[in-house]
């Protein structure tokens, strides 16, 4: 790299990632071993979190370096363009001299600023066979980065990877690479709650096998996804390697959100504010500027990653973001950012909660589909996978938490001068005209996924509707 010359910068943004299952996060599978590799030649952050599910909300966080109090986006449906006062990180760049790239990512409020938009197909039935996303992505990337860097222009070039997110739909050798076993043995009654399960059978049955009894064989394929992506990843890490610019460039893997597999009654999806959907990866890699090895166990959350890039890249915004840079942490100097964290989800449940080291309050904004209990309590320490509700075991322990986070919601609402979005969503399914429901019965006699091809034609929709707002 030239003298003063900027560096480049990947941002891979992957849907859905379960930290917990990939091996360098110390899942027994060896679900990512390239990945792995990786955050050796880096620094690995035990303890990312996303803030505010799901995927909408999170890249909004992710992309601007702000909360949800400054974005306003909270909703998975969130309507509108993203408030015209905040920067993405595409736009400070492009500002900056950069050729800014998006791969699978238009449509999305946070999508802001690109100079280029490609897509990829990433959702698919089992009719119509496996599901190459990881491929597919790179044979748009690949012709791409060829491109950007025989340019004379330093580029930033945003990747967001589906393999994890439904459908599972690994290609072979992947689909059989963490199972073996009939996954159709009618003694197996582990799937019958999930196909049980109104709002979201039809969507589990388009992709997966007829006939399928066994969960962990869904399992399988989740993990299979994570490592056919990892080895796909490594093709972009060749490339660049290939060109000489691996480590003059600025690379950053992150994840949007986690998955519920079997956990919480959440089926293999990702909602509720429980750890399995806020835990997420976040590795960093640039030789010239951080070390080799490194695993940082203090809290930080989405925000904190442009004050980071953009400080790696020597670029003063002149901006002042709710995150801070994760530079500190990685010299010693900070040992955590917040360790108390406000949380919210509005994807299929409106939700907010409050998350401690050793607690997790979650409050119900209105009934949920899954007829869970309004107010929730959980000893992280003594329970981490959130499964003995304390909440009326302990109420002091729920007033004191849910005091302190309504004490943030106000602190944050007077420093921005904006409400809780969170509050403020309407019809946040996307019912028109029902608003909040009232019952339990009410959302999961309402709600509805429908088929991957319902699913694919949704997005789509979004889409449309977000490039003519």
């Amino acid at each position: 790299m030239a003298p003063n010359a900027k560096p480049n910068i990947i941002l891979f943004g992957i849907d859905s990632l379960l930290a917990d299952h990939m091996s360098c996060y110390g899942y027994d599978r060896l679900t990512s071993p390239y990945l792995d590799r990786f955050a050796s030649q880096g620094v690995l952050f035990e303890n990312t979190y996303s803030a505010h599910i799901p995927t909408t909300s999170a890249y909004a966080s992710m992309l601007t370096g702000l909360d949800v109090f400054s974005t306003q986006v909270v909703a998975l449906r969130h309507q509108g363009p993203l408030r015209p006062e905040v920067k993405t990180l595409a736009e400070i760049l492009r500002d900056e001299g950069y050729h800014t790239v998006c791969v699978g990512f238009d449509g999305n409020p946070s999508s802001r600023g690109f100079d280029e938009y490609l897509s990829y197909p990433a959702w698919g039935s089992w009719e119509e066979g496996r599901l190459p996303k990881a491929q597919l992505l790179n044979e748009q990337v690949l012709p791409a980065l060829d491109r950007l860097l025989a340019a004379d222009k330093p580029f930033f070039l945003f990747l967001r990877h589906m393999d994890p997110h439904a459908p599972y739909l690994p290609p072979e050798p992947y689909e059989r690479m963490f199972y073996h076993g009939d996954e159709c043995d009618p003694a197996n009654k582990s799937m019958e709650p999930v196909v049980a399960f109104k709002p979201f059978r039809d969507f589990l049955v388009s992709w997966l096998p007829p006939g399928i009894t066994d969960k962990d064989y869904v399992i399988a394929q989740y993990d299979g996804s994570i490592a056919y992506m990892d080895a796909a990843i490594q093709s972009l890490f060749t490339a660049l390697e290939a060109h000489g610019v691996f480590d003059e460039t600025i690379i950053a893997i992150n994840g949007d959100h986690g998955e519920t597999l079997y956990d919480h009654e959440c089926w293999f999806d990702h909602h509720g504010i429980y750890d399995v959907v806020l835990h997420v990866p976040l590795m960093l890699r640039y030789p010239p500027e951080l070390p080799a090895g490194k695993r940082i166990a203090g809290y930080n959350q989405h925000k904190d990653l442009v004050p980071t890039l953009l400080e790696l890249a020597q670029i003063d915004a002149g901006i002042d973001f709710d995150g801070r840079s994760l530079l500190p942490m990685i010299e010693g100097k900070v040992a955590s950012h917040e360790s108390e964290i406000y949380i919210t989800e509005c994807t299929w449940m409106r939700k907010h909660g409050w998350r401690t080291p050793q607690w997790k309050l979650i409050r119900a904004l209105e009934p949920d589909f899954h007829f869970k209990p309004p107010v929730e309590l959980y000893n992280l320490v003594e329970d981490p996978d959130e499964n003995n509700n304390l909440a009326t075991e302990l109420p002091g322990v729920v007033d004191a938490l849910t005091a302190r986070m309504d004490a943030w919601i106000s602190q944050r609402e007077a420093a921005t001068g904006l409400p809780n979005p969170i509050h403020h969503q309407g019809d946040w399914h996307g019912i028109k005209g029902v608003g909040a429901f009232k019952t339990s019965q009410q959302a999961y006699d309402s709600l509805h996924i429908g088929d991957a091809s319902a699913a694919r034609r949704l997005q789509a929709e979004s889409r449309k509707v977000e490039e003519e707002e």
